[in-house]
């Protein structure tokens, strides 16, 4: 899919048995559409940074498209990385290890695609996918749990809490 600006898309998918619709946003990625992309993060919930592994430069742009990320996307939004024409294995200039360093340097995901033989791309979205939910699962125990320990939930200490002026409570 070649994006000039910004692309939308509707795609279903079905992961871990749940029918779920996702809401896609290309946005290009190229300099000359940078200021218009990063009103798009705001809302993300997860971000797919694309590379092409045939293109050097492409790989050394990732830090500040990651920086405009971290600027303009709300704090922890799920970040993947995703190194582009796999298939082109003859013209490859980044190695699959430089590419997960970099992945886990920055604490993203990463996969290899190839748009041209969509190899891997439906297994992008249902990964992506699935991470997403199992981390909004965990967020939302944590936050149901309330303060939790391993011996169990943490209760704040009565005794130095101050006493209400009427002495009733």
């Amino acid at each position: 899919m070649n994006s000039i600006g910004v692309d939308f898309k509707l795609k279903n998918i079905l992961v871990d048995n749940k029918k779920v619709k996702l809401q896609i946003w290309d946005t290009a990625g190229q300099e000359r559409f940078r200021t218009i992309t990063t009103s798009y993060y705001k809302g993300a919930q997860a971000i797919v940074i694309v590379f092409d592994l045939t293109d050097k430069d492409s790989f050394d742009h990732l830090k500040s498209w990651l920086s405009d990320v971290d600027k303009h996307a709300k704090e922890g939004v799920m970040k993947v990385l995703v190194g582009n024409k796999s298939d082109l294995t003859n013209k490859r200039q980044i190695s699959e290890d430089a590419a997960k360093e970099f992945a886990k340097k920055y604490g993203m995901e990463y996969i290899e695609t190839s748009a041209k033989d969509s190899s891997n791309v439906d297994d992008l979205f249902v990964r992506t996918t699935k991470n997403f939910m199992n981390l909004s699962m965990n967020n939302s125990l944590k936050k149901s749990m309330g303060n939790f320990t391993p011996g169990g939930i943490s209760l704040p200490n009565t005794e130095t809490q101050p006493k209400s002026k009427d002495n009733c409570c």
